[in-house]
This record gives structure tokens, sequence and C-alpha cells, in this order.
């Protein structure tokens, strides 16, 4: 399988790392929304709106719900494509993430990521954050 890097607007690798491992030694399940929140994360940076820009906004993104479907264990070592596309949808921003293994471009989550902006502890429409994302929304 190989990755359809033309269906994401970005996209971030993650190595795996000795400590995110459960006792079967695969990737516990709690670290794989770290990896979505890190890639969230550096997204916004890349779209030019850092968190740290945003909190001295008074604004604050904050996952409203997360699904996530898991599909395949990953190892230590082994090294993720974490890939997402955004939408949204009323005040909501919809995050499609998929992180696949690299060696074998298998999917091994898939998630979708629910986003909702306060503005000074106000749920806002989060216009500030279209604007920044504008080029990047599914339309």
């Amino acid at each position: 399988m190989t990755i359809d890097k033309e269906k994401y607007v970005f996209s971030h690798e993650i190595k795996v790392r000795d400590y995110e491992l459960d006792c079967e030694g695969i990737v516990n399940n709690a670290n794989y929304i770290h990896y979505l929140e890190l890639t969230r994360h550096e997204f916004c940076e890349m779209a030019g709106v850092s968190f740290k820009q945003m909190l001295e906004q008074g604004l604050v993104p904050v996952a409203n719900r997360i699904e996530i479907d898991y599909r395949r264990s990953e190892r230590s070592g082994d090294t993720l494509v974490s890939c997402l596309w955004v939408e949204r949808k009323g005040v909501r921003f919809l995050f499609h993430q998929d992180l696949y293994d690299k060696a074998t471009g298998q999917l091994a989550v898939t998630a979708l990521v629910s986003i909702v902006t306060l503005a000074n502890g106000t749920l806002t429409r989060g216009d500030e954050l279209a604007k920044a994302f504008s080029k990047y929304l599914a339309s």
C-alpha cells in the first residue's frame, strides 16, 4: 500500500520511542492521541499560527471529540507518517488524520478530531483560525 499524499494537506514523520510502549511491546493506545496532537500543532505552525501565538491572542483550540480506529500495532523504532486534511463545519474544524507505517505504507490509525475555538474563554465561530487555514480547508 502507498500513501495517497494528494489526499492530505500536511504530513509529518514521528519515530516511535521505547517509553511509548506498553507491556506487550506495542505503542500504548493513548500515545496515538499524542501523535495526532503533535501533528496538528506542527500543521498550525506551518499554516502560520503557532499555539504560542494563539495563546498570546487569547485563542485556545480545544478538542471536543476524538474518534480513533486502531488498525495496526506499532513497535519501538518504527516510523509513522502522520497525515491530515481539514474541513470546517460551523464552529468546528474537523481534522481527518491518518497514521501510516513508513516502512510498509500500512494504515496504523485513522482518526477524526473535532476542534472548537475559545476566545478569552468564550466559544467562537473560529473565524481567526479559518483565516489562517483558508488555503488548506477542504471545499
